[in-house]
């Protein structure tokens, strides 16, 4: 029985370590710019359209071209192989994540905020009127059930 023990043992302990090694390859570090162009590791950075008139979208290739502004209002340009996300141009926020290389990052994926449509002119969000009934969301502006 003991060299079944130590197996199980030994299997439990493997499986954590390889628990714990996928987790932390999985994690992408939110990075700045120019870490992004130093590092050419998987990572995520974020910023607004620089110029939403100079996003370029090939259907053929299925390659969108942009260029993200970030806080300290640096520039980089961003080439994303897939599906254009809807509404990509009235983005407020864009997430890429990748890696950066050969003049641009390179995307694999791309995270899109968006206006809200449950936003009110101006900008900010409408305050509830009441308190949700059971089962039924809280209503604004006065609309009744």
């Amino acid at each position: 029985m003991k060299p079944k023990l130590l197996f199980g043992l030994l299997l439990v302990v493997a499986s954590i370590g390889f628990g714990v090694t996928a987790f932390k390859n999985s994690l992408t570090p939110y990075i700045s710019f120019a870490e992004a162009k130093r590092s050419g590791v998987n990572s995520q950075v974020n910023g607004t359209l620089a110029d939403p008139a100079a996003v370029k979208y090939d259907a053929e290739k299925s390659e969108l071209q942009f260029a993200l502004r970030d806080e300290k209002n640096e520039v980089m340009p961003v080439i994303y192989r897939g599906v254009k996300p809807a509404n990509f141009e009235q983005a407020t926020s864009v997430v890429a994540i990748g890696q950066y290389h050969d003049g641009h990052f390179e995307a694999d994926q791309l995270l899109v905020k968006c206006p809200s449509k449950y936003q009110a002119e101006g900008g900010a969000a409408p305050a509830a009127t009441g308190p949700a009934r059971s089962g039924a969301p809280a209503t604004t502006g006065g609309g009744g059930y």
